[in-house]
Parts: structure tokens; C-alpha cells; sequence
């Protein structure tokens, strides 16, 4: 199958999908043939200064850097390494369900069932972010996709990674969710679920934060997997 990377810069006429705009149709857009791809890109934040406890500021002005060594501070500017992770939950029209993401090398499969392939696995933040192939020939077999997005380690909050899902169908507008909602302890992100209502293949923004991981999304949604926990090869 012949695929052909798009371009997911600046410049690009896309479609954001928003709390009051979060439904599309790929078949009223006439974009459900060849592969779509799904992009994650997100950047790293500046740490922010450690502010010191009013008591420690107290104590210092008492005792001024007597008998202890002197702390230097963080600079403001240091970047703090982030590692989002780009995953999907399917279920086929056959019954047949399963993850793809790179946490236990579930990387799919193009050629076959679930015509789902993620490429790689971006632990940086790199330019060209986390992709996901899915391929639209196949769209009959779907029935319903969730696109994902969830914090491996110790990562900033989603609201400071500046992160940005997009779905690019060949022919088509490439359309995309951001992840700037304020959600200081959550550790997942439902990002946008893929429907075949009839043959009619919509994308629905979901946007819904949690503080689980993989498991609470599951129960969430009603998928009816068995998880445990696991580590990511080389971590």
C-alpha cells in the first residue's frame, strides 16, 4: 500500500475541532480512502522556579546561610524533558478489541488486522512528535477507534506541554484537538473517538482528563480489556 506522509506545519488550512464544534464527518468530507495519519507533537516547558516555604524565608533572615551551604537556584529557563505517549483503543465490527501503543510494544499492524500501526515512539518531543496509521480502506471493519494520549513517568501537566493531536485523511483538511485544558494531576487524556455509525465516519473531540492511565479510560468508555502494569523497553 503506497502511503505518503502530509504536512502538519504552519500554513496548513486545518479544522479544530472545540467544546461547542467536536463533531466530524470523514464521509461527508469524502476523506475516508488511503491512510490517515494521526500526528502527537507536543514541546517542552521551562521549569518554573521553586518558590521557598514562608518558614525557610523566615528562618534565612534569622539565620542568614549560617551553617549551611548555600542552595543555587534553578535557573528559570532550564527545559524539563517530557514524554507524552500517542495511543488507540479499537474495537472491530467482529467483536475483536485491543490496544496500540508503544507501553508493552503494541505497535499494530498496517497490513493487517487491526490496520492500525503506530510508527514510533517520541520520548523528546521531536519535530515530527508520534504517529499513527490507520488505514481507511478498511474502514467497514471499525466500529469505533479511541484516540489517547497519556503521561509515561514523571512529566509536566497536560496544560504545559502544549500538546496537539492531528488527524490528517488523505484529500482531506487535517483536523486536530489540543490538549491545553488545566488538568494538573491527570495522567491520561481520551483525545477523540472514531465512529462507523452506519458507514457514516465521524471524529468526535472528547477531550476528558483523567487520573488513571490506560485501565480508567478503558472503564471509561466500556472496552472490557484486562490490563497490568508495565514498562516501556529501554526505560
Amino acid at each position: 500500500m503506497r502511503r505518503t506522509d502530509q504536512t502538519f506545519g504552519p500554513g496548513v488550512d486545518r479544522l479544530t475541532l472545540t467544546k461547542g464544534s467536536p463533531l466530524v464527518s470523514l464521509s461527508d468530507l469524502g476523506a475516508v480512502h488511503g491512510t490517515m495519519q494521526v500526528n502527537l507533537h507536543w514541546t517542552a516547558r521551562e521549569a518554573e522556579p521553586a518558590a521557598r516555604p514562608a518558614g525557610e524565608r523566615l528562618r534565612g533572615l534569622l539565620h542568614p546561610t549560617l551553617f549551611r551551604p548555600m542552595t543555587m537556584p534553578q535557573p528559570a529557563n532550564q527545559i524539563l524533558a517530557v514524554d507524552l505517549d500517542l495511543g488507540a483503543l479499537y474495537e472491530l465490527q467482529d467483536g475483536t478489541k485491543g490496544v496500540v501503543q508503544p507501553l508493552g510494544n503494541y505497535y499494530g499492524d498496517l497490513q493487517h488486522s487491526p490496520y492500525i500501526r503506530l510508527s514510533r515512539d517520541d520520548r523528546s518531543g521531536a519535530p515530527s512528535g508520534e504517529m499513527l496509521y490507520i488505514d481507511l480502506e478498511k474502514k467497514d471493519l471499525f466500529k469505533r477507534i479511541l484516540i489517547f494520549v497519556y503521561i509515561y513517568d514523571e512529566t509536566p501537566a497536560f496544560d504545559r506541554t502544549h500538546a496537539v493531536v492531528t488527524l490528517a485523511p488523505p484529500g482531506g483538511r487535517p483536523i486536530e484537538v489540543r490538549l491545553d485544558q488545566r488538568a494538573s494531576q491527570a495522567r491520561s487524556c481520551a483525545v477523540a473517538l472514531i465512529e462507523n455509525k452506519g458507514g457514516n465516519l465521524t471524529v468526535r473531540r472528547e477531550a476528558k482528563y483523567v487520573y488513571g492511565f490506560q485501565a480508567e479510560l478503558d472503564r471509561l468508555y466500556g472496552w472490557g480489556l484486562q490490563w497490568q502494569r508495565g514498562v516501556k523497553s529501554g526505560a
